[in-house]
């Protein structure tokens, strides 16, 4: 006899036994093949069959390494042949390993303690799965580019003390390392594509979205997981581009995509992780569900694909399926009303224009009809009215007023919707509620840490307290969030430049100019506007006159150049309008008070800034920080009206709000 160290694998055939006794022949077939196709793996990995056990093998390897390794091959390939096969045809096998002495008898056979500990290990792997001994996963833990889940102290048949046992995560897959998180954080940056829609019918598009907003609001809960926000990803819906492509665009390690695919009475879904720089795959599943309850569903599904992702990112699983947060959707019962929301949400995610705009507050409207009940749908509501106002399409007041209602309604249907306490916050900001603000910002981060626009409002807050810096964190914070989001880029831009990294600015524009063009121009004319530049900034007028000549940004600058350059005719024409316009309802307080700055009236535009004051619309960033009004700061009555929009942060939070 031989004494030596030694891992050991024990396989075995599931269901083996009771398919000999319904059919023996079939049986016999499928041991057969399933010998035929382990044999050459284990000689690929230094194992040595020791011997057959009927449907199973014993199985010697000089390294615990190389028999994970083979143990990965073989449930690999398993996999790879039951994918082929028929439902009556698959095999499944489990595997169990340890590590430990053991003696060899004379012919080969093997004896020993570590012989009996890892037989009693294999029962405990899941059909199709591998368990291991801990002195197993002591050797390969950092060798090995697998996720392992500590299952416990186990009491084995036979053995005397408790035995410490892991699982491989879905060793079926072809299994690669994690991408790392970035230096800088102790985050992964996950991207969830839209699914894509393999139905014949292309109605069944709201599935697919609902599933894809199932898997973001699940994602997002996961420890040490940042998930891309919805905004951002929406734009991809589509889209020829590369998963490398993507994941450049979007500085994220990894991506989860997927289809959805209707036939019948049978959905198919089908999801990938993908290591977005290597574009291999991390981990893969397909499930298959009789057509139902499609929220329950989505549901399911969810569940189990979010507790995937923390598994094969973090390597830290959650004991069950990650359960759906209060305020995840759909928060209605109503297909009808559910399609109609999910469509208005894909306008409203895409700021295309004012009539897409338009548009989605028209469905949003609709849903909550379809469903009184509908919280998210009237949270719709409340942030599209608020986007068409503050573009002078609504009267302000009274979008205001109503977009109030709405999140209120919202709310007290459901507390822990995320988006109604952010689009709070952004109402409460614009009227000067700031400490109210500050309190629903910091609530819709806690229910949803991946919502980009509360950090939007908190640095909005921070520069108002004169904190530019703290601004430039969290709006920076915001865009790793929502890579691509028009306001969040352009105040950020801004925000480089109140700061004094006017270097850092003008790089930053030029590298977004063909995302954000209107609003980089904007910015890029205040800037030359206070450097004195009029050519540069007559040619940033030029460029906002191209794409949004109507807007009361592009008459303030037009009228600012033509009023530095001579020609205060233009720029008495362009208040007028402002005006006029402001009669009707539009909020334009401050952009008439701008271009009278503009004409030489000090006395004016230190009425409109009081009067804006009084509205709640102060123009603080560009009183506080922009060049372009430096010389009107040094009036005392403007420095009254800072003083006191400042008080305003240090008044008691009002009892009121959601």
């Amino acid at each position: 006899m031989s004494r030596r160290l030694a891992a050991i694998m024990f396989t075995d055939l599931v269901g083996f036994t009771r398919l000999g006794q319904d059919d023996e022949e079939a049986a016999l077939r499928l041991r057969r093949e399933h010998q035929a196709l382990l044999r050459p793996i284990f000689g690929t990995y230094a194992g040595r069959e020791v011997k057959s056990l009927g449907d199973g093998f014993l199985v010697e390897f000089p390294s615990a390494v190389e028999s994970v390794r083979c143990a990965v091959e073989i449930q690999r390939a398993m996999g790879e042949r039951n994918a082929r096969a028929g439902p009556e045809d698959r095999m499944l096998l489990r595997i169990g390993i340890h590590l430990g002495d053991i003696v060899e008898e004379e012919g080969g056979d093997l004896v020993g303690d570590a012989v009996n500990v890892a037989s009693r290990i294999e029962p405990l792997a899941d059909p199709g799965g591998i368990c291991l001994s801990a002195p197993v996963h002591d050797q390969v833990r950092n060798k090995l580019p697998y996720v392992f889940e500590r299952l416990g102290p186990r009491t084995l048949k036979n053995v005397r003390e408790a035995v410490e046992v892991y699982r491989i995560a879905d060793p079926s897959t072809r299994v690669v390392a994690p991408p790392k998180p970035e230096a800088a954080t102790t985050h992964f940056r996950l991207a969830v594509l839209p699914l894509a829609n393999l139905s014949a019918e292309a109605n069944d598009d709201f599935f697919a979205d609902g599933l894809t907003d199932e898997l973001i609001s699940r994602t997002a809960q996961l420890d040490r997981v940042r998930v891309i926000a919805r905004t951002s990803v929406q734009r991809y819906k589509g889209s020829p581009k590369t998963i490398r492509e993507v994941g450049q665009e979007l500085d994220v390690g990894a991506a989860l995509e997927g289809s959805v695919r209707k036939a019948g009475d049978q959905l198919r879904i089908a999801v990938q992780l993908i290591d977005v720089r290597s574009e291999s795959n991390i981990w893969s599943m397909r499930y298959d569900r009789p057509l139902g309850d499609i929220f329950a569903i989505q549901d399911d599904i969810a569940g189990h694909v979010a507790r995937a992702v923390a598994t094969h990112l973090t390597g830290s699983a959650p004991p069950g399926p990650v359960a759906r947060p209060d305020s995840a959707p759909p928060d209605t019962a109503d297909l009808e009303a559910y399609a109609v929301f999910l469509h208005g949400r894909q306008l409203f995610a895409e700021r295309g224009s004012v009539e897409s705009i338009r548009a989605a507050n028209s469905l949003f409207e609709d849903a909550v009809r379809r469903d009184p009940l509908f919280a998210r749908a009237r949270v719709g509501v409340a942030e599209s009215l608020l986007w068409l106002a503050t573009e002078g399409q609504v009267p302000f007041r009274e979008a205001e007023s109503r977009a109030h209602r709405e999140l209120q309604t919202a709310l007290a249907r459901n507390d822990r919707i995320a988006e109604a306490h952010s689009t709070l916050a952004a109402l409460y900001l614009g009227t000067d509620r700031l400490d109210d603000c500050e309190r629903e910002a910091r609530r819709a981060m806690e229910l949803n840490p991946s919502l980009a626009d509360p950090y939007r409002w908190l640095a909005q807050l921070a520069a108002g307290d004169g904190d530019i810096d703290e601004a430039v964190r969290l709006l920076d914070a915001a865009r790793q969030l929502d890579p691509t989001d028009v306001n969040i880029l352009a105040f950020y831009g801004r925000a480089l430049a109140y700061s004094g990294r006017e270097a850092d600015a003008l790089a930053f524009w030029e590298s977004t100019m063909s995302r954000v063009r209107f609003r980089t121009n904007a910015n890029l004319a205040e800037y030359f506007l206070g450097k004195g530049d009029l050519p540069h900034a007559e040619e940033s007028v030029r460029e906002m006159e191209q794409i949004r000549p109507d807007s009361p940004w592009t008459l303030v600058y037009r009228g600012l150049v033509a009023a530095r350059s001579g020609e205060t005719d233009v720029a008495r024409r362009n208040l007028e309008r402002l005006h006029e316009r402001a009669k009707r309802g539009e909020m334009l307080v401050f952009f008439i008070g701008f271009l009278q700055y503009g004409l030489g009236d000090q006395d004016g535009f230190v009425a409109a800034m009081d009067q804006a004051l009084r509205l709640g619309v102060l123009p603080l960033l560009e009183l506080t920080y922009s060049p372009l009004y430096a010389a009107a700061r040094a009036d005392p009555r403007v420095q009254d009206i800072l003083e006191r929009q400042r008080r305003l942060r240090q008044r008691p939070p009002s009892g009121g709000g959601a």
